[in-house]
């Protein structure tokens, strides 16, 4: 094999490699501290300015970053959210959902899909998907909100830090993080 090939077949695979998801894997990792931020916000439909920092006063927060609304494995982890809310609020924590894609549609987002259940906010330019490091580009190179999930603790640490594309397990491993929270603080 000549030196060209070689390289081309390393070089191939590296992009492969990259392209694939990396479940598990967020840049903010647990012990981290979470940047704080204010968006615009709905819930049930109607607006708000949503702070992280006020979220946190009332306990535990699940963010979740995700793609774009209405698109097909958002509407399913929003669904899978809006189910497991009550069980959320049960152990002190809240839900909320942020998105770089699709923001004019945040209102009718969280009526619809999070079932007024939750917040939904949205990230113009992606800038506090940035701070959380959970980007990626579409298609069209939009920089968007990775498919991430973070359950951060009242004193602003980062408990919880997952990255999957694939919305499924995202409500499970945020509702075992907060369990445990809460099973240290007895």
């Amino acid at each position: 094999m000549t030196m060209r090939k070689t390289m081309a077949t390393i070089l191939g695979l590296g992009l492969l490699l990259a392209a694939l998801p990396a479940p598990g894997i967020a840049a903010l990792q647990q012990g981290a501290k979470a940047p704080d931020f204010t968006l615009s916000a709905a819930r049930a439909g109607k607006p708000f300015n949503l702070s992280l920092r006020q979220a946190l006063k009332k306990g535990p927060v699940v963010l979740y970053f995700f793609p774009a609304a209405f698109t097909p494995g958002c509407t399913v982890e929003a669904h899978l959210f809006a189910e497991a809310a009550d069980d959320f609020t049960a152990l002190g924590a809240s839900v909320i959902g942020v998105t770089a894609g699709n923001i004019d549609r945040v209102a009718e987002f969280s009526r619809s899909e999070c079932r007024d259940k939750f917040a939904v906010a949205a990230d113009p330019g992606a800038r506090v998907a940035v701070k959380y490091d959970t980007t990626m580009r579409s298609g069209d190179q939009t920089l968007l909100s990775d498919r991430t999930s973070f359950v951060i603790a009242p004193d602003g640490t980062i408990l919880l830090s997952y990255t999957d594309r694939n919305p499924q397990a995202h409500v499970e491993r945020t509702m075992a993080a907060v369990r445990a929270w809460k099973a240290r603080r007895r």
